[in-house]
Formats: structure tokens, C-alpha cells, sequence
């Protein structure tokens, strides 16, 4: 297996470009996909989870093509049978299983080997809507057959896992012929990335107006162009880096971006990083921070940064005690159990609880990362290396799935 060796950190001057945001590029796909309208998307870089969005799309008779600005996208209806690969990529697996299943048909859909081990419970809320399944491998998991007769008026989905399912049923209500109401149930109704799928919506000519826990959701029309954010939770493995003395820049981000992971900047601000937003993208200096205190913080509301806080906690001035994070323990691997054990290898002092983890500050002894095949693992834990030194990182390649020249740029921070 493939080891990158992480080199001390050597920059304090940071600038660097990071790829569009796949969250808000794999929705603006889906939409522009299946509007039978033309829309050239404006991004940067995409990663692997665009590309297997991409080979599914294409599957179902959608043309898209990479351009200069980004990707050229002639939209189809959504046709009525199918065989779709998703790949990896939990957006398109959720995303599209709900587009079909509100548009009718008998579709085939298969998965990566990594994806079929993750339990799809949207499939469950599908069942009782009257949608047919047949399990090619393990219950209520991919691959599958699906036969349904379509979906509308109200339909019902849980957040308790994920809010990607509840976004794919947005998402395709957004794409049906009349109005449609998804009505939400479990403990994460408000989740930040359902509203970052409500502002994609709008911003393609639909409407999405929330009661309570219902969201009633009108067709779009979509714009002839869009402009993509850049990812800021690829932004944060950077700007984490403040709190190491750095300023650092990432190009085109802005204050404006419709991702949850901008309230990882508000954990640095309260650490003594001076955050602000300059024509050129957002800039966190932390050349003044000389220590920083532990993290106590819910992580509900911007999870993808619970991996990146568990990094720098051992370098804190006091404990850290992060929360809210049951469901990211069914994410690409259970990331929980990936930072326990990752920090008791570092010599770091930790415990896992069902939705929590406590990690005390130790010095960081040298260890080789198990990344489990997740790229947050292997993001994260890279930033480990830059501080402390002597830290291997198993498995780089695995950053494909959504920043494939991270490592490239980790190598510029230490030249």
C-alpha cells in the first residue's frame, strides 16, 4: 500500500486554491441533468465524486462535457429504465435513487465495493411509499433493482442518518411537474446541508418554503449559467493551519458560500485568528496566535470538521470534547472509532463515546495513519504531520474522492 510521509510545516504565508464544492456542484448536476435544458456550470477542479455523478448521469442519457469554465451540461428527461453505476459517491447514490423513484420506472443501480457496505435506510422510506426493491447482495444496501410508479404530493424521509436522503427528495421534487411537499422526521430536520440544497434550488429558478418540518417544493427553470462555490471543507484543512502561526488564503472563498463548514472560521476567530473576506478569497492570519484552548463543541451542524478538530487537539492548551457526531460513524468508515484509534497511536489520550469523542493534549509520538479509505481521515490527520513530524499517511490516494491534488499541496507547505 501506498505511504506519504508528512514533512514538517515550513510556510507561514499560505495561498491555495482548493476544488469546487462537491456538495453544491453534485446538486447543480443533478438539476441541470434532468431540466432538458442547456447550463454551463462554473467551477474549478472537480474531484472523484463528481466524476462518478458524471458516469451516472451519462447512463441515463444526459450530456456533459468539461470545458475551460467547467462543465457543459445538456439536460434530458429522466428516462423510465436504466442501469446506473454510482461509484463511491454517497451524493449520487442517494441523490439519484430519489430522483428515480419520484420520476417512476425500473432502474438497475450498482455501487462500488465501499458503498455497498453502507446501509441506504432512504430505501426503507421508499418501500413504504410503494416503490418496489429486489437486493442483489445485502438488504436495504446496494445493488438493487427498483421499480416504482412515481412519487408526488407528499412524501415522507428521514434525517436521523443522513440528510442526503432528504435532499435527494428535494432535489427531486425540484425536478417534478407540480408542486411537492417532503415531510421531514428524525433529529436533524434542520440540518445545515438541507439548507445549502433549499439555496441551490432557489438559486435555479425553484422554490423551496419551509413549515415547520415540511418543505414545499416548486419546479425550476434553471439559469443558462451557475457559478459554483469553491469547497470550503476542503478550504478548512488550510485554514486550520492558522492556529500554527500561518495566514493563509483560499482563493474564491467568500463569506457568501452556502456550506455549513464556514462556522469552522467562527472556532479559529475564537482562538485569536484574525478571519476576513478580501477580493481574493477569505484570509484567517494567526501569525499573532502563540497557544490555543481545546475544542467543546457540538459538531452537529458542520461534522466534516470533526476529524480536522481531533487532528489538532493534542497541540490545544486544554482538553477537547466534541459531540454530535453519532451518524458520522456510518460515513465512509466509522470516523469515530478512525480518530480513537488513530490518536492512541500518536500516544494521544482519547474516548469515544456512542456520539462523542474526548481527547486530552500529549506530545505526538511517530505513527503511520490508518485512513480506512477515507479521505477525511487522511486530510485531517496530514495536518498532525505538518506540526509534529515523523507521521506517515497510508492510502493518500483515497483524497481522489474529493481533493485529488491535496497532497500535492501539502508537499508546497514544507518546500
Amino acid at each position: 500500500m501506498e505511504i506519504y510521509r508528512v514533512k514538517p510545516l515550513k510556510r507561514r504565508q499560505i495561498e491555495v486554491e482548493v476544488p469546487a464544492s462537491k456538495s453544491i456542484l453534485n446538486r447543480a448536476l443533478i438539476l441541470s441533468a434532468f431540466s432538458a435544458r442547456d447550463v454551463r456550470l462554473i467551477c474549478g477542479e472537480i474531484a472523484d465524486d463528481t466524476r462518478d455523478l458524471l458516469g451516472a448521469l451519462a447512463a441515463l442519457g444526459a450530456e456533459t462535457a468539461r470545458t475551460p469554465y467547467g462543465i457543459a451540461v445538456h439536460g434530458v428527461r429522466v428516462p423510465n429504465a436504466a442501469n446506473v453505476y454510482v461509484g463511491s459517491a454517497g451524493t449520487a447514490a442517494r441523490f439519484l435513487t430519489a430522483v428515480l423513484a419520484c420520476s417512476g420506472g425500473t432502474f438497475e443501480l450498482h455501487a462500488s465495493p465501499q458503498m455497498t457496505r453502507r446501509p441506504m435506510e432512504l430505501l426503507s422510506d421508499l418501500a413504504r411509499a410503494g416503490v418496489e426493491f429486489e437486493f442483489l447482495g445485502a438488504p436495504q444496501h446496494f445493488p438493487f433493482r427498483m421499480r416504482s410508479k412515481g412519487l408526488g404530493g407528499r412524501v415522507t424521509v428521514s434525517t436521523d442518518s443522513s440528510t442526503q436522503y432528504a435532499s435527494g427528495m428535494l432535489l427531486a421534487a425540484a425536478l417534478g411537474q407540480t408542486a411537492m411537499t417532503v415531510c421531514l422526521t428524525g433529529g436533524r430536520t434542520h440540518g445545515s446541508y438541507l439548507q445549502t440544497t433549499c439555496a441551490v434550488i432557489e438559486a435555479f429558478g425553484g422554490h423551496a418554503v419551509r413549515r415547520g418540518d415540511e418543505i414545499a417544493v416548486s419546479p425550476i427553470v434553471p439559469p443558462a449559467e451557475y457559478a459554483v462555490e469553491p469547497d470550503i471543507s476542503g478550504a478548512c484543512y488550510f485554514y486550520a493551519l492558522s492556529l500554527f502561526g500561518c495566514r493563509v488564503c483560499v482563493r474564491g472563498a467568500h463569506f457568501t458560500a452556502h456550506q455549513a463548514d464556514l462556522k469552522f472560521l467562527g472556532v479559529l476567530a475564537a482562538r485569536g485568528v484574525a478571519v476576513e473576506d478580501t477580493p481574493a478569497g477569505i484570509v484567517a492570519n494567526g501569525r499573532s496566535v502563540r497557544s490555543y484552548a481545546g475544542f467543546e463543541l457540538d459538531l452537529s451542524g458542520f461534522s466534516d470538521q470533526a476529524l480536522t478538530l481531533a487532528a489538532l487537539a493534542p497541540f490545544a492548551a486544554s482538553p477537547t470534547h466534541l459531540w454530535g457526531l453519532g451518524h458520522i460513524r456510518g460515513q465512509e468508515c466509522d470516523r469515530l472509532e478512525a480518530m480513537r484509534q488513530n490518536l492512541l497511536a500518536l500516544g494521544v489520550p482519547c474516548t469515544v463515546g456512542a456520539d462523542e469523542i474526548s481527547i486530552s493534549p500529549a506530545p505526538v509520538r511517530p505513527a503511520t495513519i490508518r485512513t480506512f479509505g477515507d479521505h477525511r481521515v487522511a486530510m485531517a490527520f496530514a495536518l498532525t504531520g505538518l506540526k509534529a513530524g515523523g507521521i506517515a499517511i497510508e492510502d493518500p490516494a483515497c483524497c481522489q474522492k474529493t481533493f485529488g491534488n491535496y497532497f500535492s499541496l501539502i508537499d508546497a507547505l514544507s518546500e
